[in-house]
């Protein structure tokens, strides 16, 4: 189908997913594009000797009362508090998540759950490649890498900085208002992030804590022990995650997995370095840079009458799943509030 209707919104992360959810609350028809097989971005779940590990987000933290509330409001076995046992002093990537007055859950089945919850009843498209934007009066015209076109007066990109650049790189000839946002935009970048899921023996030691953070290593930001969240996991398993600094260093050198799993022997034991199965995984865009935060997304409303909105983590104070949250209910409640 050639013409989508009222909204696009590109991406189908829980920004994206946030923003389309209120749109179609409040009677808008909404058409979601995701590049990828499923939807969530690093709130991400995949399988691994038969159990899922969550190998983008750890666990879900805020203080938002409305993010609470659509989180227990997923049919899945909610994990109040954890991690409630840390190990070490190190950095986490938001440090805020353990600061008094904020929660923590986590999901049994994982946390891609929560994005497919707010997916339920949405359109959305997987594995759909947006190759440019332009404008076409009062619409916007959404190219795709295979299949037709789709216009619409409203145009949403839930998308990592880079990649929403790259898009509005594509508008030809460039209006001020485009122009403005993609100097705010190359005003900062985002930060990698190299993960690998591991599975491990029956007899390989169980660690006593849920997530650690060491302090003496400049390769391994955290290590989450993933198999404490499935009751009755078969295997014991773990996800390590790399500093910010190391992953972009290493993060097109294919001997990077066994680098991390040399530095998890050094800071675990043993054990930790000789896994029975891992699994790689590479996010170039895994969080944005916190220095350069905005306050709250952004609306263009370009000469012809079409409206361009950004939103995502870096459109929020904060960062993570929970600014990605806001900042698309923010933009959603901005695009009603259009005549």
């Amino acid at each position: 189908m050639g013409q989508s209707g009222e909204v696009v919104v590109v991406g189908g992360g829980v920004s994206g997913l946030a923003c389309a959810l209120a749109l179609r609350a409040a009677g808008r028809q909404v058409v979601v594009l995701e590049r990828a097989r499923g939807v969530g971005g690093r709130c991400a779940t995949r399988r691994l000797g038969g159990q899922p590990l969550d190998h983008g987000a750890a666990f879900f933290h805020g203080r938002d009362p409305e993010l609470l509330t659509a989180l227990r409001g997923v049919p899945a076995t909610r994990l109040d508090g954890w991690p409630s046992s840390i190990h070490g002093s190190g950095r986490p990537c938001q440090p805020e998540a353990f600061a008094a007055g904020s929660w923590r859950l986590a999901f049994a089945e994982g946390l891609t759950a929560f994005p497919k919850h707010l997916a339920r009843g949405i359109e959305v498209r997987l594995e759909t490649e947006v190759t440019a934007l332009a404008e076409a009066g009062p619409a916007l015209t959404v190219s795709l890498e295979e299949g037709a076109p789709l216009t619409a007066g409203r145009v949403v990109l839930a998308l990592a900085g880079e990649q929403a650049l790259a898009l509005l790189a594509t508008i030809a000839p460039a209006p001020p208002e485009v122009r403005s946002a993609r100097a705010v935009l190359e005003m900062a970048r985002s930060e990698p992030c190299l993960a690998l899921l591991a599975i491990y023996a029956d007899g390989a030691p169980r660690p006593a804590w849920q997530v650690a953070y060491p302090e003496d290593s400049r390769v391994l930001q955290i290590a989450s022990h993933d198999s404490t969240k499935r009751a009755g996991a078969p295997a014991l398993a773990l996800v390590l995650q790399a500093h910010p600094g190391w992953s972009r260093q290493h993060l097109d050198d294919e001997a990077w997995p066994r680098a991390l799993l040399a530095e998890a022997a050094r800071l675990f034991g043993p054990w930790a370095g000789e896994p029975t199965a891992f699994e790689p995984h590479r996010w170039r865009h895994a969080r944005a840079d916190g220095s350069a935060a905005l306050a709250g997304p952004i609306l263009l409303r370009l000469p012809g009458g079409a409206r361009l909105g950004l939103c995502g983590d870096r459109f929020a104070p904060g960062g993570g799943i929970e600014a990605a949250w806001q900042s698309g209910r923010r933009l959603a409640q901005r695009l009603l509030e259009e005549p």
